[in-house]
């Protein structure tokens, strides 16, 4: 009698865990061999993208510190500014305060163009040029451009002494003339240049009549 066969041996059993990480590793590796190469670019230009939102957020980051530093460099200019405005004001204050005689000639031209205006508005001509005297050379005129020669230091000062001595003169020629009309405008003119001259030479209450 043959001997009987050896029985078949019984394969092993994984465990519940095992199959199920088995199937999922087995899972992974047929998604990825079956991605079409279209979704591959996408993956890398959405990790472009990433590098790139990266790239703009550390520069925002840097932004506040380096909008720091120019902001501190610009409260130290205008700190400069400051004291430099502040000790052109000083000096100026002390060099009016020191001319005493020279806001005397002001003065007195204020009260004479004053004088002049109210001749001009009656069409008194022969009243304003006697006030006015002979020529732009009498000694009012010179003494008042004295005063501008010593107190004018910007340039917007000395475009308004400009501007006076132009209007004066043709207020000089227009009385000359009797002609009322040109007059008038010249008047205003020369009154309007001295009124801001005196506004930007800080003179600013210091005289009357304007």
């Amino acid at each position: 009698m043959p001997p009987s066969p050896l029985p078949l041996a019984t394969p092993v059993s994984s465990s519940p865990s095992s199959a199920l990480a088995l199937a999922a590793s087995t899972a992974v590796r047929s998604a990825i061999a079956s991605t079409p190469p279209s979704v591959t670019a996408a993956v890398g230009r959405r990790e472009l993208g990433l590098s790139a939102c990266f790239a703009a957020l550390t520069l925002s980051l840097a932004r506040p510190a380096l909008a720091a530093v120019l902001e501190a460099d610009d409260d130290l200019e205008l700190l400069e500014k400051v004291k430099k405005d502040r000790k052109k004001r000083l000096e100026k204050q002390g060099v009016i305060s020191s001319s005493l005689k020279e806001k005397g000639h002001l003065q007195e031209v204020i009260y004479k163009l004053s004088k002049v205006g109210q001749a001009i508005e009656n069409n008194d001509l022969d009243a304003a040029s006697s006030l006015l005297g002979p020529s732009t050379t009498v000694e009012w005129v010179q003494n008042v451009n004295a005063a501008f020669s010593k107190l004018s230091s910007s340039p917007e000062e000395k475009t308004e002494v400009d501007n006076f001595n132009s209007s004066l003169a043709s207020l000089f020629a227009s009385v000359g003339d009797r002609d009322v009309g040109s007059s008038k405008l010249a008047f205003v003119s020369s009154a309007s240049a001295l009124e801001k001259w005196v506004e930007f030479a800080g003179l600013v209450g210091q005289l009357k009549g304007l």
